[in-house]
């Protein structure tokens, strides 16, 4: 099944045009796809996955054809090389998989409907149209479509439709760009649209199941990040205009179709009356970063998969560089920190993991490659890095540079390097290649040996970990100038501690900001100077204490029980980053205890005397006067109190709840979730589980309909918990796009997480009919991961996902993810007796 040879070796096309005729009815298409381009072999392979073709001509003579289904290939024998125009006609139908060309459904005033939209990334257009079905075969395209239309309904493209004869759209033809960026929508959308400065029309569609005002946040958003990337980049956009299209079914968040983007609902549209920050911020970010796709992927793309990273970590630094610009006083870089920065460290400890640059040539294991943690959130980390070692100046001049020298083609991290180093005057290649090609990063020792400030590198693991010698040249960011700006050796020295302690003044410390991807580890002595000395620092200076001490209990490089005592110091803090740091430490203690047990209530008054004074500080409801802070640390101290038990936070989320009964989707969006989910654990009925289901199938908020999922999945009674695993396959219901959360809400629980195994276990072909084509595929097996805890379900995983570890595709997670349980199990085994005397201790 491995792709050997690129088609686009030996033919590489110039011009399609492509036109459909579209019948929803039938769930069938027929398609007649014109090539023109340069053939460099007599024989030369097409791409086409579940085509079928019906004639092939060359030049307008009929030439004999062969399918290759194991390669995705239609093979024509040419008479001559060199320029020619191939004419495929072909039948095909419509997915059901979120891939290709398919229809998202939804409903409105009880009636079903569905428009048509398309999923194209990774390799998916071949389903669509023959194409040479790989980055770097750009071209233009002219699309007409004719589909069963009646009045009412809007289609749109990647370009401006230009007529529109006999039934069938006419799109203008578009730029030089990859077959994996077309896209079109048609059905009965409304939509919003303006102009932004530089007169390019932006837009926002959605279907009708949604309110006017839903689109009003997504157009802002969208308006200022062009007109921000037009500066930054300096370089204009280069389409007529810019769609952002929500669509009902969307396996991704979202994907950067060049001048037609799509999204899930749930992350464009918003009701701007009632919803949370951290949501109005999520969506921002992910519209930004979309956005920011369009030059950096769309104009500029990577020449072949294993340089995905080029589109995707850049795009997710540069959507928090656009949202801070536009909305200042969100501090969206704390988002970053407790997000991503928390994402990548956790992910790329795990021995095995894959490097942000990764070689690929099967299909199969295209998807696999967008392991969000690595590729995104890791990859960013990495230009966060590049960022500020050279300064914004240096940035936007080499990334001018490079847009301008590539644009309307290919390009690779060298092309990339050699860009940003020219303007910086630093080899940047040679120090990004330490983190890009090798997987993994650092644990920076700090400790005073024979009186002596030294520094020593070595890989770090979250569990058990084979050490190779890896190296990294680290920005060590130290507030000591004695530290150099990169440290390349595996060991340094730094001077005399005693002396350097009395020059600066203050506690030793590296990595400021939090930018640099590596973890410290810091002796007894200098940790305690710097908790001494806790109130002085920053908040992400503080947060950061916490992530790396976390991280270190979990590699066993320190005791979790000596964590424990340290996190009161936290607990008041009014820095939202801190307290999520804070309860991600406490929430990993929940492992160490047998729920229901003697230990749990422990734990639980632990929880207590962590939050009861920020609860009584903030409250449930809003308050007019507050700042950000406080709207983002109210959900994390109040879902602390209602894991503590606390009585009064159970009584008034109850309150909340009977007093908002009839109306439950007005409650707050911040605190929704709570309530709702308060009510379904102490106080649920049959009758209650009724109302939350039905609500969930009739809203179209996303953001509701995500509440409502972790309310009910919260159920202690067993056969509710049987009744929502009957629905996991109800599309009607449950949509397979939000199937995981669902999946992952039970399998959390201890009451249901034996159902739900059971579950994945007996249908996982199911599951793999219905989300296998989906880059999501392989993230329940990391879902499972993140909960198995004990010797039993160990060897359960291990029995059923080691059979399946030569699945393309699978074989990486597999095998990362018994390491993940494996490396749990051990910890919990050696530390719950002293992590649990440490709690005791604690509370009595």
């Amino acid at each position: 099944m491995t792709e050997l040879t690129r088609f686009y070796n030996t033919f590489q096309p110039s011009h399609y045009d492509i036109f459909l005729d579209i019948n929803r009815e039938s769930k069938q298409y027929t398609g007649k796809t014109t090539i023109t381009g340069d053939a460099k072999a007599q024989t030369i392979a097409v791409h086409q996955k579940n085509l079928t073709i019906e004639s092939v001509q060359v030049d307008g003579q009929n030439r004999p054809f062969t399918i290759d289904a194991k390669v995705d290939a239609v093979r024509i024998e040419l008479a001559n090389t060199g320029d020619v125009t191939l004419t495929i006609t072909y039948k095909a139908a419509l997915t059901d998989s979120m891939m290709g060309i398919y229809p998202s459904y939804y409903e409105l005033n009880g009636v079903k409907k569905q428009i048509i939209g398309t999923q194209f990334e990774t390799n998916f257009a071949r389903q669509a149209f023959p194409c040479i079905d790989e980055p770097e075969a750009k071209a233009t395209f002219a699309l007409a479509i004719k589909f069963d239309e009646h009045p009412g309904e809007t289609i749109i493209s990647n370009m401006p439709e230009v007529r529109n004869e006999n039934g069938i759209h006419y799109f203008d033809t578009t730029v030089r760009m990859s077959t994996y960026l077309i896209a079109f929508a048609f059905g009965e959308l409304q939509s919003k649209q303006t102009t932004t400065k530089s007169g390019v029309q932006v837009g926002v569609f959605a279907t009708k199941a949604h309110q006017a005002n839903e689109l009003d946040f997504a157009l802002d958003i969208a308006k200022r990040s062009i007109e921000f990337y037009e500066d930054f980049y300096q370089t204009p956009y280069p389409l007529p205009h810019s769609w952002q299209l929500a669509l009902p079914d969307f396996s991704a968040g979202a994907m950067e179709n060049w001048g037609l983007v799509t999204y899930r609902e749930a992350y464009l549209l918003l009701d701007p009356e009632n919803t949370a920050l951290d949501m109005k911020q999520l969506i921002a970010t992910v519209i930004a970063h979309e956005l920011a796709h369009q030059w950096f992927g769309d104009l500029v793309t990577m020449k072949w998969w294993d340089d995905l990273w080029l589109n995707e970590s850049f795009a997710n630094m540069m959507e928090y560089v656009a949202i801070d610009a536009l909305e200042p006083d969100w501090h969206i870089w704390e988002m970053f920190q407790t997000s991503e920065a928390s994402a990548a460290l956790q992910r790329d400890a795990i021995d095995g993991v894959q490097s942000v640059h990764v070689q690929v040539e099967n299909p199969a294991e295209i998807d696999a490659l967008f392991d969000s943690a690595i590729v995104y959130a890791k990859g960013a980390r990495m230009l966060v890095m590049v960022r500020a070692l050279i300064g914004d100046d240096a940035l936007r001049a080499g990334l001018k540079d490079y847009l301008g020298t590539h644009k309307y083609n290919n390009a690779t991290g060298a092309d990339l390097w050699s860009a940003l180093g020219a303007a910086s005057k630093m080899d940047l290649g040679t120090i990004m290649k330490s983190w890009l090609e090798q997987p993994g990063y650092p644990v920076v020792t700090a400790a005073i040996v024979a009186d002596k400030l030294t520094l020593t590198q070595q890989q770090f693991f979250s569990g058990k970990g084979q050490e190779v010698g890896r190296k990294w040249q680290i920005p060590l960011n130290s507030n000591y100038a004695a530290a150099p700006a990169i440290m390349a050796e595996k060991a340094l020295t730094l001077g005399d501690y005693a002396q350097l302690r009395a020059a600066n003044g203050k506690p030793f410390r590296l990595n400021l900001g939090n930018n640099s991807h590596f973890i410290v580890k810091y002796d007894r002595t200098l940790l305690a100077d710097i908790l001494n000395n806790i109130t002085t620092l920053d908040a992400i200076s503080q947060l950061q204490v916490l992530q790396d001490l976390r991280l270190l209990a979990e590699g066993r490089q320190i005791a979790y029980a000596d964590i424990v005592p340290l996190l009161a110091r936290f607990a008041d803090s009014h820095s939202n980053v801190v307290s999520a740091a804070l309860y991600q430490v406490a929430s990993n203690l929940k492992k160490f205890v047998t729920p229901n047990s003697a230990e749990e209530k422990d734990l639980q008054a632990f929880f207590n005397q962590l939050s009861s004074a920020q609860v009584t500080r903030l409250g449930w409801t809003p308050k007019a006067s507050e700042v950000n802070d406080d709207q983002l640390t109210r959900p994390v101290v109040l879902n602390a109190a209602l894991y503590a038990q606390n009585k009064n936070a159970v009584k008034t989320a109850h309150d909340l709840f009977t007093v908002n009964k009839d109306h439950l989707a007005t409650l707050p969006a911040a605190t929704r979730v709570f309530i709702l989910k308060n009510e379904v654990k102490n106080f649920g009925s049959a009758e209650l589980f009724d109302q939350l289901l039905a609500a969930y199938r009739q809203t179209a908020d996303g953001s509701y309909k995500s509440d409502l999922c972790a309310a009910l999945t919260s159920t202690p009674d067993a056969t509710l918990i049987g009744r929502l695993i009957e629905k996991f396959e109800d599309a009607d219901t449950i949509k397979p796009q939000d199937l995981r959360a669902w999946f992952r809400g039970v399998l959390a629980t201890n009451e249901g997480e034996q159902a739900a195994w059971n579950w994945i276990r007996r249908d996982w072909q199911w599951l793999e009919e219905t989300v296998g084509g989906d880059m999501e595929f392989t993230t329940y097996i990391t879902v499972i991961a993140s909960i198995f805890r004990t010797p039993e379900r160990l060897a359960e995983f291990k029995a059923f996902f080691e059979p399946k570890l030569n699945t393309p595709g699978l074989t990486r997670e597999i095998t990362m993810d018994t390491k993940m349980i494996e490396s749990r199990v051990d910890l919990i085994e050696a530390e719950k007796d002293a992590v649990n005397a440490a709690i005791t201790k604690i509370i009595r």
